[in-house]
Order: C-alpha cells, then sequence, then structure tokens
C-alpha cells in the first residue's frame, strides 16, 4: 500500500518536473484544486492531456490513502480487542517506538520478529539486507544487496530507516548514520542507509525478544 503512495507521488512529481513545475506536494489535502492553478515558468498551463493524468493520479492517490486508513483502523480495533494476543503483544510493543507506525509493527511482526529465527545473523539474512561480496583472489568488496530474502521486509526496513533518522534524531544508531554520511556524497547515503536499516532490523529484534529498547530511542507515554 505505501509503495503504491510512493510510486503515484514520484509519477506526479516527475510529470510536474518536466514541466519546470516543482515544489509542488500531492499528499496534501487541496492537491488537486492547487494543480488546475499550477502554470509552468514560461506562464503557460499545464497541456489538456497532462492535466487529466495527473488528476486521474490524484484520484487513484486518494483512493489508496483512503484503503490504507481503513486497513489501518481495522488493525488498531483487532489491537483494542485482543492487545496481549499472541502476535498482537509484540505489534503494540514495537508500535511504542516513535516512528513505528502500526502498518510497518504489523507488517515487521508477520513477516520476520515473529518466526523465532536464532540470531541476529539469521534476522539480517532473512530480510535481505546482508551484502552481496564479490570476491577475486585476494580482494573482497560489496557489490551491493543480495537478491534472496524477503523483499517486503527490505523494502519496508528501508523506509523505516529513513523515517528513523527523522523521528529519532537522537538515538545511537541515528547519529551513527550521521557521523558516517555527513559532507559525503549521495552514493555512500545510500550505502549507509542500507547498514543503518539492517542494524535497526536486529535492535527492533532484540526489542521483541529480550525487551532491550534501542539506545536513545523515544517511545510514546504510556496511555
Amino acid at each position: 500500500m505505501s509503495g503504491e503512495k510512493t510510486r503515484i507521488i514520484n509519477r506526479v512529481k516527475g510529470a510536474l518536473v518536466r514541466l519546470g513545475i516543482r515544489n509542488f506536494n500531492p499528499r496534501l489535502r487541496n492537491a488537486a484544486e492547487r494543480l488546475e492553478q499550477l502554470h509552468t515558468p514560461e506562464g503557460t498551463p499545464i497541456p489538456p492531456n497532462t492535466l487529466a493524468e495527473l488528476r486521474r493520479d490524484l484520484a487513484r492517490l486518494r483512493f489508496v490513502a483512503e484503503q490504507a486508513r481503513a486497513i489501518e483502523k481495522t488493525r488498531l480495533d483487532v489491537l483494542r480487542r485482543a492487545p496481549h494476543d499472541g502476535p498482537h503483544a509484540m505489534v503494540v510493543l514495537l508500535a511504542q517506538i516513535i516512528g513505528v507506525g502500526i502498518e510497518t509493527a504489523d507488517m515487521l511482526v508477520n513477516e520476520v520478529l515473529g518466526r523465532g529465527l536464532r540470531d541476529r545473523r539469521a534476522v539480517a539474512r532473512y530480510a535481505g539486507l546482508t551484502g552481496s561480496p564479490d570476491e577475486s583472489g585476494a580482494k573482497r568488496r560489496e557489490k551491493g544487496l543480495a537478491k534472496a530474502g524477503n523483499s517486503r521486509v527490505r523494502r519496508g526496513m528501508l523506509q523505516l530507516a529513513w523515517r528513523w533518522l527523522m523521528f529519532q534524531k537522537d538515538s545511537a544508531l541515528a547519529q551513527w548514520y550521521q557521523a558516517r554520511t555527513d559532507n559525503a556524497p549521495p552514493k555512500t547515503r545510500k550505502t549507509m542507509i542500507v547498514a543503518l536499516a539492517r542494524k535497526l532490523l536486529i535492535a527492533l529484534w532484540r526489542y521483541t525478544t529480550t525487551g532491550e529498547i534501542p539506545v536513545g530511542a523515544v517511545l510514546h507515554p504510556a496511555a
């Protein structure tokens, strides 16, 4: 669901950038109304065919967002009815961390954290967040992520890693990332966000199995 929203938003932004129009936020409630008022840098309105396509994309985005809210409400209702029932307790525990929503917590519990994996290496391997080494003689270098693993968890953790930097700036993991990417080129930041996602997943696995809160992480106040 979140992947579909991201694709639509990127498509809308990409179409507008090609016309020289930037700083348009498709997520705004009045995005469709604002679309009608946009002009290119030359002062011309958006071409009719492109405008019609953008309207359809924004309508689709609203529909997907409404579906996501409905699914979220259903999850919350189920959790409220049986918060300590089986994996629900683990979902509630994860969602106590600021920046980890119910949808993400539910996905992580059902896809990886609730599987009883034996150690942190198994957790990282299952999520596909381990490197794919290229060995030639005495040399060894990382070629990027291995293709094996759960792609849904991998995508979710990469998105969560970026959110972690926004919502948990003072945590040890966020500071670890910042220390290694300050003034670094984009390629380095992209590589390090994968490392952060791996470390974060392992920290969440420890949190749900032993109760060890990630260092410096902020939780929602107890209800």
